[in-house]
């Protein structure tokens, strides 16, 4: 986990959150139907949708392939707590499940709702708004990132604390750099070194690290010099620091990089997968999206926790697997969907 140059206060939100603006649907959660109304509204509501480009125009469809919002939006998001991300012109605003605005386009940039939450910017301050597109918090910091277990993380100038859900500060402002909240802990740095704090801002885990990454079933990611390793929550190595880079565990198992190539660990720290991939995803679903081959020549496909190859390596991009679909990238730029037997359920379209 190499120190970079990136901006302070974006640093660990890269390595929390991989954001696709292609291929993913949320959860959606209602009551069990009762009748004919509560039965059409699990068909509009509970059904994943999945964004789609048709000539330049974005969309969403069902998990067969149908189209249920027609392409007019200039960028679409996937849906997450029943709402969706949409760009028209040059604002941003979000629709429901049948394509209705919810909250009419007025935002300069905007993030998924989370935790009943979303991020907005307005012009070059963030704020928080509900999902009827009040505001928590008008637009007043330089930063900010998504709720996560109750809190979440904002910057003014250089420094980075956390807020609550009615907006107060709960822990100040005083980090360099601050990471979001997962499984009940924080990575922040104070100085040149990174510890973990709890939710009254105490350290559990004092700064001694040159890099730290968010806790993924009960292991985080930690760098000492140019090597990376994991701790448990008592700050001990459980798998000590010898990967040239290494991911957050997912599905029981993690991406490592040793001589330039990728594999896959177990908890143990055994490989699982040696390492022979050019770039990998996370798993999903039970695969995992790898390349073969450098950035501009290589091809994905998609391994199972064996190892074994489950769609042989043939798209110039992937995504992960979500509710069943991945979207893929062929060349000339075209945007597809396969299922886990590498079908195309939505044939590329440019």
């Amino acid at each position: 986990m190499k120190k970079t140059n990136i901006p302070n206060f974006i640093w660990m939100v890269l390595i929390t959150i991989l954001i696709s603006t292609f291929a993913y649907a949320g959860d959606v959660s209602i009551p069990e139907p009762q009748g004919e109304q509560q039965a059409q509204a699990i068909s509009a509501d509970d059904m994943p949708l999945f964004p789609i480009v048709v000539r330049g125009k974005h969309g969403y469809m069902d998990k067969s392939g149908t189209v249920i919002i027609s392409p007019q939006f200039d960028l679409a998001s996937e849906f997450s707590e029943g709402l969706a991300r949409v760009l028209v012109g040059d604002k941003y605003g979000y629709i429901d499940k049948t394509g209705k605005y919810v909250i009419d386009p007025q935002f300069d940039q905007g993030g998924s709702f989370r935790e009943g939450l979303a991020w907005v910017i307005v012009g070059d301050k963030y704020g928080y708004i509900d999902n009827t597109g009040k505001y928590l918090l008008e637009p007043q910091f330089d930063f900010a990132w998504y709720f996560s277990e109750g809190l979440a993380l904002v910057v003014i100038g250089d420094k980075g604390g956390y807020i609550d859900k009615k907006g107060k500060i709960v822990i100040n402002l005083q980090f360099e750099r601050v990471g979001a909240f997962s499984e009940g802990l924080a990575p922040v740095m104070v100085g040149a070194k990174y510890g973990y704090i709890d939710k009254t801002g105490e350290y559990l885990i004092e700064p001694r690290f040159d890099g730290a990454g968010f806790f993924s079933e009960g292991l985080a990611v930690v760098g000492i010099g140019d090597k990376d390793g994991y701790i448990d929550k008592t700050g001990r190595y459980v798998i000590d620091a010898q990967f040239s880079l290494a991911w957050p565990f997912s599905e029981g198992l993690a991406m490592v990089v040793v001589d330039e190539k990728w594999g896959c660990i177990d908890k143990t720290g055994k490989f699982v997968t040696e390492p022979r991939f050019d770039a990998v995803l996370d798993f999903h679903e039970g695969l995992a999206a790898v390349r073969v081959g450098g950035c501009e020549r290589g091809k994905w496909g998609y391994i199972d926790k064996t190892g074994k190859y489950v769609i042989n390596p043939q798209f110039s991009y992937v995504w992960s697997f979500n509710k069943g679909l991945a979207g893929v990238q062929v060349g000339g730029g075209k945007y597809g969907y396969i299922d886990k037997t590498g079908k195309y359920v939505w044939e590329p379209t440019t």
